[in-house]
C-alpha cells in the first residue's frame, strides 16, 4: 500500500517537474530536460546531436566525462542567446537548441562547448565564490579544457575547435570575456525566432 502510494506520487512529481522543466531524457548517464519552443526543430534530432557530441567526450577523454557527471545535475537543452552556459543555481550545462540543431557545426565543436562550460561547473564545485572569481582567468581555464579536449581528438574532427581556443586564448581580458547586454542578446534572438516562424 504505501509502496503504491510512493509510486503514484512519483509519477505526479515527475509529470509536474516535466510540464515545468520540459522534456526529459537520458543521454548516457546525463538527465537531459529539453525545452524545445521551435516547431522547426525536431527534439529525437538535437537529443542524437547531443549523444554525438558526448559520445566523443567518452571516447577520447572518458576521465573529463566522468567529471562532468560529478559536477552537473543535468543537462538543459533551450533557447538562449548563446551556444553554452553554465547554470549555478540548477548545477545544469546548457546547451543552445539551434545550435546543437545546426547541421553545419560538428559534434566536436558542440563537445567543446559541454567542455568549457563543465568547466564552469567544476570552479563552481570547487567552492569558488561568484564575488571571488576572475572572469578572464576563469574563461582561460576553459578555454585550454577546450584546446586539450581538441589536440585529443583526431586532427581532421578536433582542427577547429583547436583553431577556435586558440584564437580564444589569444585575445585581452575584455576580449576573452567580455561584457554582455542580456536584454539586447534576448532582444536580437526573439527577432530570429520570429523571422524563422514566419
Amino acid at each position: 500500500m504505501v509502496a503504491a502510494l510512493l509510486s503514484r506520487l512519483q509519477q505526479r512529481l515527475s509529470r509536474f517537474l516535466g510540464a515545468r522543466l520540459g522534456i526529459l531524457h537520458e543521454v548516457r548517464g546525463f538527465r537531459v530536460v529539453v525545452d524545445n519552443t521551435r516547431p522547426d526543430i525536431a527534439t529525437p534530432d538535437v537529443v542524437s546531436r547531443l549523444d554525438d557530441a558526448l559520445s566523443l567526450i567518452e571516447q577520447y577523454q572518458p576521465w573529463r566525462l566522468a567529471h562532468l557527471r560529478r559536477d552537473l545535475d543535468h543537462i538543459r537543452v533551450v533557447r538562449w542567446p548563446c551556444r553554452g552556459a553554465y547554470f549555478p543555481e540548477e548545477r545544469a550545462c546548457m546547451v543552445e537548441l539551434t545550435f546543437l540543431a545546426r547541421r553545419d557545426i560538428g559534434p566536436a565543436t558542440v563537445a567543446s562547448t559541454i567542455v568549457h562550460e563543465g568547466m564552469h561547473a567544476r570552479v563552481h564545485r570547487m567552492g569558488v565564490k561568484e564575488d571571488a572569481r576572475d572572469r578572464a582567468s576563469e574563461e582561460r581555464i576553459c578555454r585550454r579544457a577546450e584546446l586539450e579536449f581538441g589536440q585529443a581528438l583526431p586532427t581532421a574532427i578536433g582542427a577547429p575547435v583547436v583553431q577556435r581556443a586558440l584564437e580564444s586564448l589569444e585575445l585581452d581580458d575584455s576580449g576573452v570575456a567580455p561584457a554582455i547586454d542580456w536584454n539586447v542578446a534576448q532582444q536580437r534572438m526573439a527577432d530570429v525566432d520570429r523571422t524563422a516562424q514566419d
